[in-house]
């Protein structure tokens, strides 16, 4: 199959990254994909890009799709036997639904940066004309490529408690969202694709502080299956912090999106009935206070290991496992970009196509109904 021809629509602070993410792959996979063109409003960019990458580019993307219907040679050109053509959508949220259709109908595949649409109505408009059409969508939540998030995603057995915190340091970049179809969004996505399990209830309370948006929130959904998850995103922060922990059976995750680490500390079933049952035959220390009684506390042997059986453990530390998993660090866009395009050249669904960004874009939305909902009852509206 020839390589697959992209465009990239939009050239901000998302947009340039496909660009240069695109070429990287050109050059080491040039029999995979083309960058073919760039469609950006702002005449500067164009200019800029246009040197830069040595690529055609456009205002509109009326005019990129005049030039490959008008065309019989050169880089846009159909032409017998045509590659491919799709287009990664990085253009702000309001504009997401119409550009998507623009592309659609001209038989493009799709890439749409996060968040799907503005509404749900338009993401179903999508989903609609996609189905219709047999093309590939593709929704751009990046943080789904980490690879801590996949080395996670291998350790799961029945979560029950998640606890997301995503701050960042106020600036001007996507401002026409608030803080939760901005930042919260990456985490609630990885949230519903761990749990796989309904949304029983949400409470949320938000507010804005530098914008005319919602810029902090902290949210608590209570899922079917009996999980809770917390979330606290903020763009007015003082640091950056991307982390997401998690406790299961036994077992409780930490993840660290930005270093790409995973700390997993497992607990040891025998170290856990033990020290239940010693708590529950040992007095308190409260109960012993004046009896002169002390009792005695065996050190842990070099291996920090368990007393011998049927004895609770040594050490507050025994019977816990504690591993900082080697993870291979690679960049999470560049894997969501050949996820895509692979899923073009196999005619199969991305890791997060459209029906999974469609959820937790759903999932936002009832949460700022939510914070609206608090504000309202709090007076602040």
């Amino acid at each position: 199959m020839p390589p697959i021809r992209v465009v990239v629509v939009g050239a901000g602070a998302f947009g340039r990254n496909h660009l240069r993410v695109y070429r990287e792959l050109e050059q080491s996979h040039p029999d995979l994909v083309q960058l073919t063109a760039l469609v950006e409003p702002n005449e500067a960019r164009r200019l800029e890009y246009a040197t830069l990458y040595n690529i055609p580019t456009f205002p509109t993307v009326e005019n990129f799709l005049s030039a490959i219907n008008l065309s019989d040679s050169g880089p846009l050109a159909l032409g017998p036997g045509p590659s491919p053509l799709a287009a990664s959508i990085c253009v702000p949220t309001i504009h997401h639904a119409q550009v998507a259709e623009q592309l659609l109908n001209a038989n493009l595949d799709i890439l749409i940066e996060k968040p799907f649409a503005a509404t749900l109505a338009e993401a179903d408009r999508i989903l609609d004309l996609a189905n219709k059409l047999n093309r590939i969508v593709a929704i751009g939540h990046l943080e789904r490529f980490n690879p801590a998030v996949s080395a996670v995603t291998s350790r799961l057995n029945n979560p029950m408690f998640f606890e997301a915190h995503r701050l960042s340091i106020f600036t001007p970049r996507s401002l026409d969202v608030d803080v939760v179809l901005d930042l919260m969004i990456h985490d609630l996505d990885i949230v519903l694709s761990l749990t796989q399990s309904p949304v029983r209830e949400v409470r949320a309370v938000g507010l804005a502080i530098l914008s005319k948006k919602v810029d902090i929130a902290n949210v608590r959904i209570e899922f079917e299956s009996g999980c809770v998850a917390n979330f606290t995103a903020s763009r007015v922060s003082t640091e950056q912090v991307r982390k997401l922990r998690l406790f299961q059976p036994h077992q409780y995750l930490s993840l660290d999106f930005a270093r790409q680490e995973l700390l997993s500390i497992d607990v040891d079933p025998r170290a856990a009935a033990a020290m239940a049952a010693m708590s529950s035959l040992t007095p308190s220390p409260a109960a012993l206070k004046g009896t002169g009684f002390s009792p005695s506390i065996t050190p842990p042997n070099k291996e920090g290991a368990l007393a011998p059986e049927g004895m609770p453990p040594t050490h507050p530390s025994a019977g816990l496992n504690l591993q900082k998993l080697d993870l291979p660090h690679a960049e999470p866009l560049r894997l969501e970009l050949e996820n895509f395009l692979n899923a073009i050249a196999t005619r199969t669904q991305p890791r997060v196509n459209a029906t999974s960004g469609r959820a937790a874009l759903a999932l936002a939305l009832e949460i700022n109904q939510e914070i609206a909902t608090h504000a309202q009852r709090a007076g602040l509206i």
